[in-house]
């Protein structure tokens, strides 16, 4: 079934303004969004996500009660939740292999065996702005494209990302929101930045940047954190690399897309 936004079906493909255009309540969500002041959420009851991660989990959770991640520049933050049961998953997406995350997203709700209840499935999409390479144009419309896609009717609520996310400042553009939070009790989103990034931010980090796919991080019936194995090779005279400014490495080091050094 398709991608929905109050019970129409979403016409495709469209930039993100002309979509919110032609949906005003869209349009009313992005700048109420935008408006707001940024949260700091400290780590009790918060699961950090990086990018490259996924983690869901339900209203039952006793050790988790936020789901949050930042760090956004092109790469875009989707939270899709059920709103018969509360199950909630959140990830933060880079357009590595978005036709293979957004169907892993999709798994990680139904994995709740209750997912069939009444209630529906309702997609939030945050993040990115008006960059130079268009690759935050891009990841926007690959989204939307595979949520439309799934089987099963998806209810587009908020779409804040790229141009509809975009500051301009010295003729530079800049995202207005970098991150977010989702109260799972609730289901509140609201701007937030994290001071701690934990459990295991550095672990986390590594295999993030061995470039793997992504995965979903957390075990929400056991209630603990979990990483698959993966290979780590060190990185040659990173002792040199470390010790550059921003401008020579960008200058002397070229990353293939769609990998973001240091950000997301």
């Amino acid at each position: 079934m398709p991608l929905l936004v109050e019970g129409r079906r979403v016409r495709l493909p469209q930039s993100a303004g002309d979509l919110v255009r032609a949906h005003p309540p869209l349009e009313e969500r992005a700048r109420l969004l935008r408006g707001q002041s940024v949260q700091q959420v400290g780590p009790q009851g918060l699961l950090y996500v990086q990018q490259r991660e996924l983690a869901v989990t339900s209203p039952k959770d006793g050790s988790v009660s936020i789901l949050g991640s930042d760090d956004a520049t092109t790469c875009h933050i989707v939270v899709l939740r059920h709103t018969g049961n509360g199950a909630t998953c959140l990830t933060h997406c880079d357009g590595s292999d978005t036709r293979a995350e957004v169907p892993l997203i999709m798994s990680s709700i139904k994995s709740f065996s209750d997912h069939a209840q009444c209630g529906r499935l309702e997609v939030h999409l945050v993040g990115g702005f008006s960059d130079d390479r268009q690759l935050s144009q891009k990841l926007t419309h690959q989204l939307l494209s595979e949520f439309d896609r799934q089987e099963e009717d998806i209810h587009l609520v908020t779409l804040c990302v790229t141009e509809l996310n975009d500051r301009e400042e010295n003729e530079n553009h800049f995202p207005i929101i970098y991150g977010i939070a989702v109260n799972i009790k609730t289901a509140e989103i609201y701007r937030a930045s994290f001071p701690d990034r934990g459990p295991e931010e550095a672990l986390r980090a590594a295999r993030a940047l061995t470039g793997g796919p992504m995965i979903s991080i957390y075990d929400a019936e056991a209630e603990h954190l979990r990483l698959g194995p993966y290979s780590w090779v060190p990185f040659p005279h990173a002792d040199f690399w470390l010790q550059q400014d921003d401008e020579q490495i960008l200058e002397d080091l070229i990353f293939p897309e769609p990998f973001h050094f240091a950000s997301g």
